[in-house]
């Protein structure tokens, strides 16, 4: 198995049913050791009974009337739905013919999440790994990498400072048998999003509402999860994607390039695999709203119970978001109420992952504040939640707005030896779509390399 590629279609990721059956109930049973190499088969947004994994947020939470529907991250193996986006980075490039185990490194830049995915992937399909991360992310984020057998080398700085991890990812890959499963620039994080992610949350909202979606909001971290946006306007050509920055780093709004709290986004950077033509709108969201948030989710129940939740409804929300997940949720109670969206329309984010990586960030915020105690909560409950606003939120559909993203694009990445003719192709969407078609080449290769 280490020599040969072993892990599911991208048609399997999203359609698990089609999966052999004896290798579908091997994965199944795998989930109890997360070192089963059956567990490859487990990358999916369904459930076993192959329905989307997802919650409709309570609107006594929201305080909006339209359906905000959030896909469900946590039960991904690794535990993030980024590990979608490491493993087909990682059997593209094997049977592609261009990564070897025993041979190659493989290089895993990340804030977090991806980097742990690489590290579990790598860790099941035999090849040896680094993570290259800012050198202040949360503590969870580390154990996990060394659990899954990784080595870490460590960045100056924080989530704000991914650049330098970019360079040092750079300057490793020139070395001889280093592989970069580079999540900012290569195209299959695309790829898994637009189709398998896109997919499911087309699926994710019938039987809600009208069926269809009206708006995808997402903070982007390589902007891989955002691509899910163009598959929605494909099938709903009239929703909205919007994406969302912390308003302490509004890069993409404004060109700022402060520090933050959000785990997994704001990375002072428009990436190389974002596709700017199908954004429509940017939303800035600070990031202690979004600390602040999960503190309300996670410790809060008692309030929002008080709030008009069902204890049942207020427990269900516990350990499954983390903060960008609020940041998520919040960014579209703002646009559901800017754009003035009614009760039978749907709203559609992601839970990247969940609570059991933010445990010292919660010990973070209680030892910023003086008090955290129930009637704070409540108060920050009413203005996180309840009393979300429109401010801070930009159109960017106009020529002059895509050219702002087009020049932030180009400043990013023509230093890192991508032409000025190949990021200009990106400026048709048939670039795009040409990229998305090699899902189905990809499918059969795959298909065909298990079989050896």
């Amino acid at each position: 198995m280490k020599n040969i590629p072993f892990g599911p279609t991208y048609e399997e990721m999203l359609h698990p049913e089609k999966i052999d059956k004896d290798i579908r109930e091997k994965a199944l049973q795998a989930k109890e050791d997360e070192f089963d190499a059956y567990n490859l088969f487990n990358i999916t947004w369904k459930k076993p009974d192959n329905t989307v994994n997802k919650i409709v947020l309570p609107k006594a939470l929201t305080g909006v009337e339209a359906n905000i529907v959030v896909l469900l991250g946590k039960d991904f193996p690794s535990g993030s739905h980024k590990v979608g986006p490491a493993y087909s980075t990682l059997i593209e490039g094997a049977v592609d013919g261009d990564v070897v185990p025993g041979t190659h490194r493989i290089l895993g830049p990340s804030t977090g999440n991806f980097g742990i995915g690489v590290s579990y992937i790598c860790n099941l399909m035999g090849y040896d790994a680094t993570v290259i991360m800012p050198d202040n992310m949360s503590k969870e984020r580390y154990d996990r990498i060394q659990h899954y057998g990784a080595d870490l080398d460590l960045t100056p700085g924080t989530e704000s400072d991914v650049i330098l991890t970019l360079e040092k990812t750079f300057k490793l890959a020139k070395e001889e048998n280093n592989v970069s499963l580079a999540q900012f620039e290569l195209l299959p994080n695309y790829r898994f999003h637009r189709y398998v992610t896109g997919k499911s949350a087309i699926e994710a909202v019938k039987g809600i509402g009208n069926e269809r979606i009206s708006l995808f909001t997402s903070a982007p971290g390589s902007a891989g999860t955002i691509g899910a946006g163009d598959e929605i306007k494909a099938a709903f050509p009239e929703a909205k994607v919007t994406a969302l920055e912390p308003y302490e780093c509004s890069t993409l709004t404004d060109g700022g390039r402060g520090q933050h709290r959000i785990e997994g986004i704001g990375d002072k950077m428009c990436t190389l695999i974002h596709n700017v033509l199908t954004t429509d709108f940017i939303t800035l969201i600070p990031d202690d709203d979004a600390v602040r948030g999960l503190k309300i989710i996670q410790d809060g129940t008692d309030v929002l119970v008080e709030m008009g939740l069902e204890k049942s409804e207020a427990e269900a929300l516990r350990d499954i978001f983390g903060v960008s997940t609020i940041c998520n949720i919040l960014g579209a109670i703002k646009m559901a109420k800017h754009l003035k969206l009614g009760p039978e329309e749907n709203v559609v984010t992601v839970a990247t992952d969940s609570f059991d990586r933010y445990d010292s960030v919660i010990e973070d915020l209680e030892n910023r504040y003086l008090e955290t105690e129930d009637y704070v909560l409540r108060r920050w409950f009413k203005d996180i939640f309840l009393r979300a606003d429109t401010s801070d939120i930009t159109d960017f559909r106009s020529s002059e707005r895509k050219e702002q993203l087009f020049k932030q694009k180009e400043k990013d990445w023509l230093k890192f030896g991508y032409s000025k003719a190949y990021l200009d192709a990106m400026r048709e969407m048939k670039f795009w779509d040409a990229e998305y078609e090699k899902v189905f080449d990809y499918n059969e290769l795959i298909a065909k390399y298990r079989k050896q």
